[in-house]
């Protein structure tokens, strides 16, 4: 009798944890899928999402601007744009983009003591849609001994 009422407890307890993993599943899908084509929201759309250098001269200051636009229906608000090293430096404005707007972040990548190939990527953070976009610089710093 003990262990046909363990059985059933434990079948019973499975079947609830298979159900409520299942509509865990189907509300993040349902959120995910949301985000994406909720028009409430601000949208960052860049002209283009990586820059290419070509080769430069170890010791000099390049820099390129992102051009993006707001294709939302509110207002857009850069939070933070982070690189991967000190070596780049990124210059945004803060100030909240309206729907249709423009806006731009600047990146200045110093290559003094680089050699060769380098790839940088600026983690740009918004209350957009897709929250995290990633921008991406690369050249290939010549020094004299190249």
């Amino acid at each position: 009798m003990f262990v046909k009422k363990t059985t059933i407890l434990c079948l019973a307890l499975l079947s609830l944890i298979a159900v409520s993993c299942g509509n865990r599943t189907s509300k993040e899908s349902a959120n995910s899928a949301s985000n994406l084509n909720d028009t409430s929201k601000a949208v960052i759309s860049f002209n283009e999402y990586e820059h290419d250098f070509g080769k430069v001269a170890e010791g000099e200051k390049v820099g390129y601007t992102f051009r993006f636009e707001n294709k939302g229906n509110s207002d857009l608000v850069i939070f933070s744009a982070l690189t991967t090293c000190g070596c780049t430096v990124p210059k945004y404005d803060s100030k909240p983009i309206p729907p249709g707007g423009k806006g731009s972040i600047e990146v200045v990548f110093d290559t003094t003591e680089r050699n060769g190939m380098q790839t940088k990527t600026i983690t740009v953070r918004t209350n957009a849609s897709v929250p995290v976009v990633i921008l991406k610089i690369t050249t290939d710093v010549l020094n004299a001994i190249n």
